[in-house]
């Protein structure tokens, strides 16, 4: 079947979302509104996100049933929504056009002058808040779709007036394959989502086809120093511009310095000076997101000192090294961090900061992520003083029968961390109540339920 434009639906068609409630399904929404479409949807159940959307017209259902569908000219889901979802059998019974989430979001950017789709392992939400930041501060309006809530926006979502789109690019079951950019922003290449993927091959092979998208109308950014990514583009006559520490790249840092723990570099280019840029947000990557903001923007039209404006005032998006009060003096940080590589960058950021003893608190996402990064695990938390390692969080996925949370947390201990697995988040709670103190960093970190763990103890 073709795939699907925005111009094969008539002019106030309504769009129904299975499963608007999502951070980036209920950003689409936010779009399709925006544009003058009706919207519908359904979830599981309300929540602030769709009381949003309500707010603005669209009219949400509460759990899921064939009558939803309504007169709507097109169905969109998410990946989770199964085959037998009464609305899924009701759309196709009907015979009215079902495309699922990342196909949509590929056909609202082809409506884009620009359209910049931001990819990688890790860096994806926050180097798209930082373009977010970048571009407003520099007066552009650009609709941003991001995976993550940022206050410069109030949410996830800014329906700009701009031609210009931007928006995270998810490689998990080669979603972004489905895009239209015309700047391929690449900000590193690793293992992850082996629930999918093969292994590493398969995951570059990905990446090097998401570049292939702008053959002939835009640009790929990529982080230079990354090896997958050089294997990725390895022979690529594509329009590549490179970022990076060292002066190999097109765009790199010079002059790093750290005040209290933040760091301020000078971004050069072929050898010349173009800003300095100071950041709010901790850690050697974001140093390497923002040169990758810069790139962007001047591929953009927007000169980099101008760019370099609006990164001042970005402090971090939810989940992403977010402050979250104190609990006996010690300062409470939640973090999104779920990979290895990641989990690596924020408690090094962490150690930069004047503190008595790092504590972190992890929840391993899935099962498969578990068990096939195992061996990065166990090295992941060194940067660590105390560490309570809690559940899995299942997500999409069963137990295995194989890989448990107390396995993790005993074959860390053997490398002599102080570890220790706690299943209940009560016991976790009374435990730091009674453990932390001032001068101690306490940290929630993964991509499941931890987090609240965190608003507990600081309330």
């Amino acid at each position: 079947m073709k795939r699907f434009e925005m111009n094969d639906l008539k002019k106030n068609a309504c769009i129904h979302f299975i499963g608007i409630g999502g951070i980036s399904m209920s950003g689409l929404a936010h779009v399709a509104l925006s544009k003058g479409y009706r919207v519908t949807g359904s979830d599981r159940a309300k929540s602030d996100i769709t009381h949003r959307l309500e707010n603005e017209g669209a009219v949400i259902y509460e759990g899921h049933d064939a009558k939803n569908i309504g007169d709507a000219e097109l169905v969109v889901h998410t990946a989770a929504v199964k085959d037998d979802n009464p609305e899924m059998i009701e759309a196709k019974a009907r015979g009215i056009r079902l495309i699922d989430r990342a196909e949509f979001l590929g056909a609202l950017m082809k409506e884009y002058h620009h359209a910049v789709g931001v990819a990688g392992t890790h860096g994806k939400t926050t180097t798209t808040s930082m373009l977010a930041h970048a571009l407003i501060g520099a007066g552009v309006d650009p609709t941003v779709s991001i995976g993550g809530e940022l206050d410069l926006i109030g949410g996830n979502i800014h329906c700009g007036r701009s031609d210009l789109f931007v928006t995270e690019a998810c490689e998990y079951t080669n979603s972004f394959l489905k895009f239209f950019p015309t700047v391929a922003l690449i900000t590193n290449i690793e293992e992850d989502h082996l629930d999918f993927f093969t292994g590493i091959e398969m995951i570059r092979d990905s990446f090097s086809q998401f570049a292939e998208l702008t053959r002939g109308i835009g640009k790929v950014v990529a982080y230079g120093e990354d090896e997958n990514i050089r294997l990725a583009l390895k022979d690529s006559d594509l329009d590549i511009v490179t970022y990076g520490i060292s002066d190999s790249n097109d765009y790199y840092a010079e002059n790093i310095v750290y005040h209290a723990g933040y760091p301020s570099f000078d971004v050069c280019k072929n050898g010349k000076k173009l800003c300095s840029v100071s950041l709010n947000v901790p850690g050697d990557h974001n140093i390497l997101n923002a040169l990758a903001t810069i790139a962007v923007c001047e591929i953009l039209g927007v000169p980099a000192p101008e760019a370099a404006k609006g990164l001042k005032t970005f402090k971090g998006t939810h989940r992403r090294f977010e402050k979250k009060g104190f609990v006996n003096g010690a300062v409470v940080l939640d973090d999104y961090a779920h990979h290895p590589t990641e989990i690596k960058a924020t408690l090094k950021a962490a150690k930069a900061f004047p503190h008595d003893r790092i504590i972190c608190i992890f929840q391993p996402h899935t099962y498969s992520r578990t068990r096939t990064l195992w061996d990065e695990f166990l090295t992941a938390f060194d940067d660590t003083d105390e560490l309570i390692i809690t559940h899995i969080y299942a997500a999409r996925e069963k137990p295995d029968g194989v890989t448990t949370a107390e396995k993790l947390a005993e074959a860390i201990a053997e490398r002599g961390l102080n570890v220790r697995y706690m299943d209940d988040f009560a016991d976790i709670e009374e435990y730091i109540k009674k453990d932390a103190r001032e001068g101690d960093i306490v940290f929630t970190m993964g991509a499941g339920d931890v987090t609240n763990i965190g608003s507990a103890i600081t309330e």
